[in-house]
């Protein structure tokens, strides 16, 4: 899949200029109000807790994902939206089964594992090898007569100097083809170093590629050990030694399961075939609560939209609130709604998703023509009062990507990335990691981006398709 953190590699600040300043003044006390009623209290915090706490984690497949769905669209209809409904997507079904890491020798000892999203598994007694560490794939092919029948761990350290997002895009490519590569010289499994610039023995979940035409070799197990035991391993083979390790995954994926994308509007009163959207992806990986990945960003869309209504004043646009499914696995939920509205999308103002956890804002993200970026620029201006009124070249997300690459320009909530990898999934994904306040700004943000491009006398200008990769 792509992951939005992929694109996110050079944000360019860029100035607010007085004249895209000027041309939006009229709509600041409409942004003004919504950012109050964001701050008024903690009602966003307060749903995605209800959310997270009834329904836990939600993999693609799961009943815990459709439940969830189920009391979403139930929630969105008392809430008054109009067009409340779910569209069909056939997702992958990944389940992961028992699994466990043990290092046999030169001592006894368990490792901290997850297995990796869409890995296969290993046979009912586990795979028992003699490892062999890397740092990165260079050495991995300098060594490469040594990996036939060895798993191979790969340690590549997250860096604690890069911008955290351009780090975890140096580090994930290990997570996602390690197994590929490894499996091209005989290894028999791979390990992987979690995405992580901080561990507490907290191993991170993930999705390999897997799909045929990125395969170069057999399939071979994948999973990813903390920090902490990929670094013990190293210095163990440094020393000379030859660690032994048996890796036991029940991992396998099922027949293709349907599930929904949810979807709720307030009609526009002007030009209601004109859209603007904003959302998250409601899926997640089957540890933790899914909380900060990606349920806070579906659930400050959801509140912005509620907030919106509540204003009295129905935009002159549509505003559509979609909620996508199967991100984690491959962006099934991504691609359905492109397909299935791809006749509209010329008609698609903007698209808007928070998928970096709802976290402190700094301003917005935007992906799309330079004449797009400047009539953004006024936009980002209204959100002075939340504190967030920078705006930065950057994106698109990944769900939002899909139609991004047919023209749709993008925007994203440029959040405080400090904390962001140290849960990514992870267990310790769960709510409190996130703050009352800072969510609810992140609803400011969406709110006002929302309503503000709804209401604007002209649109975003696009960039030719032909020029966009």
């Amino acid at each position: 899949m792509r992951s939005t953190t992929l694109f996110l590699l050079a944000a360019i600040a860029v100035p607010v200029p007085a004249a895209a300043q000027a041309s939006l003044e009229p709509h600041r006390p409409a942004a003004e109000r919504l950012i109050a009623a964001a701050l008024r209290d903690s009602a966003a915090y307060n749903r995605l807790a209800r959310l997270v706490d009834t329904f836990g984690n939600r993999p693609s497949g799961s009943q815990s994902l459709e439940r969830a769905i189920d009391w979403i669209v139930a929630e969105m209809k008392k809430d008054g939206f109009d067009n409340v409904h779910t569209e069909p997507v056939m997702v992958t079904h990944w389940v992961r089964g028992a699994e466990s890491a043990v290092m046999e020798s030169p001592r006894r000892v368990p490792l901290h594992m997850l297995g990796l999203g869409r890995s296969i598994g290993t046979k009912p007694g586990g795979i028992a090898a003699r490892v062999l560490v890397v740092r990165d794939f260079a050495e991995l092919r300098a060594k490469a007569a040594q990996a036939r029948g060895r798993i191979v761990v790969f340690n590549f350290p997250f860096s604690q100097t890069a911008h955290p997002f351009v780090a975890y895009g140096e580090a994930v490519q290990y997570r996602a083809s390690g197994a590929d590569s490894a499996a091209q010289f005989g290894a028999v499994a791979v390990l992987v170093r979690s995405a992580t610039p901080h561990s507490l023995q907290t191993p991170h979940t993930g999705g390999v590629w897997s799909t045929d035409s990125i395969r170069k070799g057999p399939q071979i197990p994948a999973a990813a050990i903390t920090p902490e035991d990929a670094e013990m391993l190293h210095r163990l083979q440094r020393r000379g030694e030859t660690p032994v390790v048996r890796v036991t995954m029940g991992a396998r994926t099922l027949p293709p399961a349907k599930s929904r994308n949810v979807i709720a509007e307030i009609r526009g009163s002007e030009r209601p075939d004109e859209v603007i959207v904003l959302g998250g992806h409601i899926d997640s990986w089957d540890v933790g609560q899914g909380a900060m990945d990606d349920a806070g960003g579906c659930v400050a869309a959801w509140e912005a939209l509620r907030l919106i209504k509540q204003s009295g004043i129905r935009p002159k646009r549509t505003i559509r609130v979609v909620l996508w499914t199967a991100e984690e696995v491959g962006l099934d939920g991504a691609f359905a709604y492109r397909d299935a509205h791809r006749a509209e999308l010329d008609k698609h103002i903007i698209a808007m998703e928070s998928d970096n956890g709802v976290f402190k804002p700094f301003g917005i993200l935007f992906a799309g023509s330079k004449e797009g970026l400047e009539a953004m620029r006024g936009v980002s201006h209204l959100l002075a009062r939340a504190g967030a009124d920078s705006i930065e070249v950057g994106g698109p997300e990944a769900d939002v990507w899909p139609l991004n690459q047919l023209g749709v320009p993008t925007v994203a909530i440029n959040t405080d990335p400090s904390r962001y990898f140290w849960y990514h999934h992870t267990t310790a994904d769960t709510i409190d990691k996130l703050d009352p306040r800072d969510m609810a700004l992140c609803v400011a943000v969406m709110a006002v981006v929302a309503n503000t491009v709804a209401n604007m006398s002209g649109t975003i200008p696009r960039a030719p398709v032909e020029v966009r990769r």
